[in-house]
């Protein structure tokens, strides 16, 4: 990737916001490999060069479509820790479970995992090979949520533990289904060895 990842300001252009939602309705239809930039034109109704103008290539197209699930999530992420504004345990396990859970069946994450059984696509190295960018953006925010509590860490530490919580979620979202209860328990039960309440 050329540029570093970031996330889409929460004021998307209307034009971008169709095209965008466009591309996910086709890849859940029809899979992502069936998505060209002159195909997403007709079915948003919009000229190729519009697709062109708003989004840019395939690739880009991937990235922002994978950027834009992600402020979704990040939104879940923020949502628990509100609810759970006193308990940094409490907002981490309502964090896993609904990022879990919201994952279950996403349309974008079935056509990155449908990439894992030989499928083309520019999704994949989106969060396996070329993740890093994306779970650095993850890990800010869920460390500056955590550290606004009493954890007993030093910054180093602190990081340590949130890497180690997001890289473990992130590993559960890409592969099979699991239970989001069951999953969230666990990474609670270990945060809450380590994290002073």
């Amino acid at each position: 990737m050329a540029a570093p990842l970031q996330i889409g300001s929460p004021d998307i252009s209307v034009m971008r916001r169709r095209l965008l939602d466009t591309a996910l309705q086709m890849t859940a239809a029809r899979g992502w490999g069936s998505i060209t930039m002159g195909r997403l034109a007709s079915e948003a109704r919009v000229s190729r060069q519009t697709v062109y103008n708003e989004i840019g290539t395939k690739p880009a197209l991937a990235e922002a479509m994978v950027l834009d699930e992600l402020s979704r999530f990040l939104a879940v992420v923020d949502r628990a820790f509100d609810d759970h504004s006193d308990d940094v345990i409490h907002a981490l396990r309502a964090a896993v479970h609904d990022v879990l859970t919201m994952a279950q069946g996403n349309p974008l994450l079935q056509a990155v995992a449908s990439a894992t059984h030989g499928a083309e696509t520019d999704l994949l190295p989106l969060l396996t090979t070329h993740a890093g960018p994306l779970l650095e953006i993850v890990t800010d925010v869920v460390q500056t949520r955590v550290a606004a509590h009493d954890t007993g860490l030093d910054d180093d530490r602190l990081a340590t533990i949130v890497d180690v919580i997001v890289r473990y979620v992130l590993s559960h979202v890409m592969q099979d289904p699991v239970d989001p209860d069951q999953t969230a328990d666990g990474l609670a039960w270990i945060a809450q060895q380590v994290l002073r309440r």
